[in-house]
């Protein structure tokens, strides 16, 4: 029997890598926080949001996204979007990942005829 705290841990740390590839892979377009997430909640992608908002500001600061105020509407936006680094970055991760789930097929494929 396995430890399902253990399990949710393991899921957990799975998940957090892919999460940067998921935000970066929906910011080509101006979005702001909630939009985002509603937008990755659309395609299948749960973040919550106490992990979205920390990690947008991380990936502005080290200059992947850029940003800016929106005030026309009654309550102010921070609208994100790729910077020419964070789209580098983004295109290199995902070559990096799809290197992975190759990599990964194998060893499963490898797992199954065993």
């Amino acid at each position: 029997m396995i430890d399902n705290a253990l399990l949710e841990t393991m899921k957990g740390e799975l998940r957090r890598g892919t999460q940067i590839l998921a935000v970066l892979s929906q910011l080509a377009s101006n979005q702001y926080g909630y939009s985002l997430l509603q937008r990755l909640e659309e395609k299948g992608v749960s973040i919550e949001a106490g992990t979205l908002y920390p990690l947008l500001r991380r990936l502005e600061s080290q200059g992947l996204l850029k940003s800016e105020w929106d005030t026309t509407e009654s309550r102010p936006r921070k609208y994100y979007l790729l910077s020419d680094a964070g789209t580098e970055m983004y295109e290199q991760l995902q070559v990096e990942w799809n290197t992975i789930v190759r990599e990964l097929d194998g060893l499963f494929e490898g797992a199954k005829t065993k």
